[in-house]
């Protein structure tokens, strides 16, 4: 029976003029392809954690429709006034970065207040981004070379012509006032 259905459907193929391209998957996107863009964001106000993931998804390229996973086809990220960012609860008190010197009793630690009110507030919206992309891929650390964070209002990168994302508009959430 089933040899009966199988040359019915060889000659009904081969009637219709089949062809194997019929069954093919498409082209897969290379990097040669990718048009890269590149988004100014102003990050007085917004939350960071919010934040930091939609960065994360522009970086790997997923807000576009032709998203590949091996191939680097996100955007460039600039991201001004990362001093001014928001953390939403009692985080910014309770959250704790530790490192270790190397030397005996050498654990050190610092809040995430701490580091905003210090010398480079925009660590904490890296080390947020970061800690959102794949983990130890190479393709991971040159996304994030993408990814440029000032900690006030001026930025070099006004020859990229960047387009002004306005992440605070798109959800109430995503705003703290």
């Amino acid at each position: 029976m089933m040899i009966i259905v199988a040359s019915v459907y060889f000659i009904y193929f081969i009637y219709t003029g089949f062809n194997m391209s019929s069954f093919t998957a498409g082209t897969s996107y290379r990097k040669y392809n990718a048009t890269k863009n590149c988004y100014y964001i102003d990050a007085s106000g917004l939350v960071l954690g919010r934040l930091a993931s939609e960065i994360a998804k522009i970086l790997r390229g997923k807000n576009k429709p032709d998203f590949t996973p091996h191939i680097d086809s996100g955007d460039m990220v600039v991201v001004v006034n990362a001093k001014d960012i928001a953390i939403t609860g009692k985080k910014k008190d309770q959250d704790v970065f530790y490192w270790h010197t190397g030397y005996p009793g050498g654990i050190k630690e610092r809040t995430k207040g701490e580091i905003l009110n210090g010398r480079f507030p925009e660590r904490v919206l890296i080390k947020a981004v970061e800690r959102m992309m794949p983990k130890d891929s190479p393709l991971a650390r040159k996304q994030m070379k993408s990814l440029k964070v000032y900690a006030g209002s001026d930025h070099k990168h006004s020859a990229q012509n960047p387009l002004v994302l306005d992440f605070g508009s798109k959800n109430v959430k995503n705003k703290k006032i």
